[in-house]
């Protein structure tokens, strides 16, 4: 694959549309550039790119004043001696796309996303949604959060300053399992994030009242307390807003009530059993922020019926979903081909030449020429060599790390839980140091853990969760992850420097191993100017 010899090296410079990576001859050939390159990205890319050239033309006064606040001011760091502030261009061309798509463009459903395309394999079946739905493909690590962070405020400030808006002030943000969700509670509970970082204005930047107007109140999961129509955000997993197997009303039921006067609301919603799709549904104005969202692959999964159907509740109220926006740095369907709405694409090869990430090295040639898969029903001893040379590369990181004050972790995916347990055994046994120092989590297909498979209550599943999220800190025990599925995805630790895949890597969509890869690809020193490598 190929990076121009003249690509910009520092992730905040503006990129040019055709100064970006593009797939090696012998890739196009084998899988068919449609596959390796989303079909709307290039022309968008340009347009976009005219757009900003131009300063904004045509953009509300509320658009192009956040977008002069987030990219053309100057922030001061709140730290003392830090740099200043500033969104990486993958994060600023991404907001950027979604706003000239909405204002300028007028698009109004996906299937108005087909004027950007020249491939005659893209059709108008593919496009389902008729309302506005962008799919936001980021490598991991590359500030995701940050670019929902500035949706929700552009579509907050939007309906609040602009007349005749159709955009909202109500959220759902979205999240595929508890691991996801925890990670986003961190950023958007108590709006840390909107604050943190530059998101809202100041009071008084063009003669508005930004924070004293961004009023809005963050309902996690179950804990839902709405005082007002509008100015909410929904925090939750997905299978808090899935459709329920509840019975539709019928003139024959013993209680007629519900039929003639529907069905009774929901009298305390701070109750653990609160429904909070029909919270959601009921509402006049929603926009769904989807993160880790590769998982709406299908429109026959729970998630995107789920969608579809407080699209539909909200049309009744003649108005409708206001804005999709889904996240992901795999946006691949089954077949491996890329989510058509796909509007604006940073690949992991551009996050790694412009140290966004860690940078993925394998073991020297000597090393890696002694391993054999050797032949034995036993899967530690088939695999021996490739676990030694995990331990071995980890351990040499390790102390250096250690003396800057970080904890390198190593993380091993096996493929059924038994061998997981196989191997945090041999570990543990064979690596006297390690002793003590392996975490084993069994997990369910989906990568949530299993309390089936682990046979263990409620309580020490979510302990569990906390020993993987806190691992990388040094009051915690563990050095090492050994799991099955668990961690290819919302796993957002910083310090894992070794990944030992011993599984098969072989599904047609091909989105495990950059995944898995993606476990270790966050960086350990975020803030300072040095390269960081994963093996």
């Amino acid at each position: 694959m190929a990076i121009p010899k003249d690509f910009p090296r520092t992730p905040f410079a503006i990129l040019d549309p055709d100064c970006r990576w593009y797939p090696g001859k012998q890739l196009v050939k084998s899988m068919g550039y449609e596959r390796l390159l989303p079909p709307l990205v290039y022309q968008l890319r340009k347009e976009v790119k005219n757009w900003r050239d131009s300063g904004y033309k045509g953009a509300s006064k509320t658009s192009k004043s956040l977008l002069t606040w987030w990219f053309d001011t100057v922030h001061k760091s709140q730290l003392e001696g830090g740099n200043d502030f500033q969104y990486f261009f993958a994060q600023r061309e991404a907001i950027e796309t979604i706003i000239y798509l909405h204002e300028i463009a007028g698009i109004k459903t996906s299937k108005d996303l087909l004027r950007f395309t020249t491939n005659e394999d893209v059709s108008v079946g593919m496009l389902r949604e008729d309302w506005q739905r962008y799919v936001i493909k980021m490598a991991t690590g590359s500030g995701k959060t940050k670019v929902l962070s500035l949706a929700l405020a552009w579509s907050y400030f939007h309906k609040f300053y602009e007349k005749n808006s159709t955009l909202s002030r109500n959220f759902l943000l979205i999240a595929p399992n508890i691991i996801v969700l925890d990670r986003i509670r961190k950023d958007f509970d108590g709006l840390k994030i909107f604050f943190e970082d530059p998101v809202v204005p100041d009071n008084g930047y063009d003669e508005k009242y930004w924070r004293d107007d961004f009023q809005l109140d963050v309902h996690i999961q179950d804990d839902v307390n709405i005082t007002h129509k509008t100015g909410n955000i929904f925090v939750t997993n997905i299978h808090r807003v899935f459709i329920g197997n509840k019975k539709v009303p019928s003139p024959d039921d013993e209680n007629s009530m519900e039929y003639f006067l529907g069905s009774k609301p929901v009298a305390n919603t701070t109750d653990s059993t609160v429904d909070l799709g029909e919270i959601v549904r009921d509402i006049d104005e929603l926009a769904i922020l989807n993160d880790e969202a590769h998982h709406i692959h299908d429109e026959k999964l729970a998630w995107a019926k789920c969608i579809l159907d407080i699209h539909n509740n909200l049309k009744q109220k003649n108005s409708g979903l206001s804005l999709q926006v889904d996240v992901t740095a795999t946006p691949k369907h089954n077949d491996g081909s890329i989510f058509v709405q796909t509007v604006s694409d940073y690949p992991l090869v551009e996050a790694i030449a412009q140290d966004v990430v860690k940078h993925p090295i394998l073991p020297d040639a000597p090393s890696r020429a002694k391993l054999k898969e050797r032949k034995s029903i036993k899967y530690v001893d088939r695999f021996k060599d490739y676990i030694d040379l995990g331990v071995q590369e980890w351990k040499k990181v390790y102390e250096v790390n250690k003396k800057l004050g970080k904890k390198s972790v190593l993380f091993i995916m096996t493929d059924d839980t038994r061998n997981c347990d196989r191997v945090a055994k041999y570990l543990e046994t064979f690596y006297q140091d390690l002793e003590g120092s392996v975490l084993t989590i069994h997990t369910k297909n989906n990568g949530e853990i299993s309390e089936s498979q682990t046979g263990k209550k409620k309580d020490v599943l979510d302990e569990l969760r906390k020993q993987a999220r806190d691992i990388d800190s040094w009051d915690s025990p563990y050095k090492v992850i050994v799991s099955v599925m668990m961690l290819k995805e919302g796993w957002d630790v910083r310090n894992v420097t070794t990944v030992v895949g011993l599984r098969a890597y072989s599904s047609t969509a091909n989105i495990l191993p950059e995944q898995t890869l993606g476990r270790g690809l966050r960086r350990m020193y975020p803030s300072e100017n040095v390269e960081e490598y994963v093996s």
